[in-house]
Formats: structure tokens, C-alpha cells, sequence
């Protein structure tokens, strides 16, 4: 058992390997639903979190948040799932379940996040994957670490 958290910039693939991990029976939480944030990518609710890990010793958590370092000590291991910024802006441009990333704007701000908060993540982080691979080997690679 383990406590896992799935981070990376928009569009690196985060959400559809949660859903893999779930559909594989894993108990899985996606940050940027449910409350968990402010709703416009703010920092988690630091009460909740604490005790969704102070409760749940097996668990993968899916999410970037400024604040996701006060916890880092708290998983076991934490995924960079990453991809080239030039993948990250044509998927969030063309996906369908998420508006995120669609303006020029929106895009221009993933560039700067990819430059100045990715690397912090990639430190942070026990594990990098390439979000370019298929998601059942990304979800075999995280089923190894737990």
C-alpha cells in the first residue's frame, strides 16, 4: 500500500491515468473536482487533505496545487507524469472535458508554468514519467510503486 500523488502541468495526461488506476480498482482522488480547491486552481483545502492521508494509506491523489509541497513528506511517492509543451498545448486545446487551455492566454500561462513550476515538481518528484506513453503502461509503472 501507498500514498501517491500524480502531478504535472495541464495536459500531461493526469486525469485520464487516474481514471485508469480507478477503473483498476485503486482508490483514487482528483483534486481539481469535488471541492477540493477554490475551483479557479488555488491551493487544496489543507484540512482535507490532511485527513484524506491521515485516513487512507492507499491512495493515489491527482492534482498541482501551490501548496501540494506541505505534503509531500506524506506520500510515499510522487509521479511527474510530463510531456513537451508543444503535446501539453495541442491536448488541452482539442480536449472535450475540460475548457482549460483552449485560449492563447490560457496557453501562454501553461508555457510559463512549464518553465518556472515544472522543474520545482520534477525535484519534488521520486518518479517521472513521459505522459506520451499509453496510459496502461503509465497505469502499470504506478501499480509498481505501489
Amino acid at each position: 500500500m501507498a500514498r501517491i500523488l500524480l502531478t504535472g502541468m495541464s495536459g500531461a495526461g493526469k486525469s485520464t491515468l487516474l481514471a485508469e488506476l480507478a477503473r483498476r480498482g485503486h482508490r483514487t482522488v482528483e483534486t481539481d473536482l469535488d471541492g477540493w480547491t477554490d475551483g479557479n486552481g488555488g491551493p487544496w483545502d489543507e484540512d482535507r487533505m490532511t485527513a484524506l492521508l491521515g485516513s487512507h494509506p492507499d491512495v493515489v491523489v491527482c492534482g498541482t496545487a501551490e501548496n501540494q509541497g506541505r505534503f509531500r513528506e506524506r506520500f510515499d511517492e510522487v509521479v511527474l507524469l510530463s510531456a513537451p509543451v508543444d503535446v501539453l498545448i495541442e491536448r488541452v486545446r482539442t480536449r472535450t472535458d475540460n475548457p482549460y487551455g483552449r485560449t492563447s492566454a490560457q496557453q501562454d500561462e501553461i508555457r510559463r508554468y512549464v518553465r518556472d513550476v515544472e522543474p520545482a515538481l520534477r525535484r519534488m518528484a521520486t518518479v517521472e514519467l513521459d505522459g506520451r506513453r499509453p496510459v496502461a503502461e503509465l497505469a502499470d509503472a504506478v501499480e509498481a510503486l505501489i
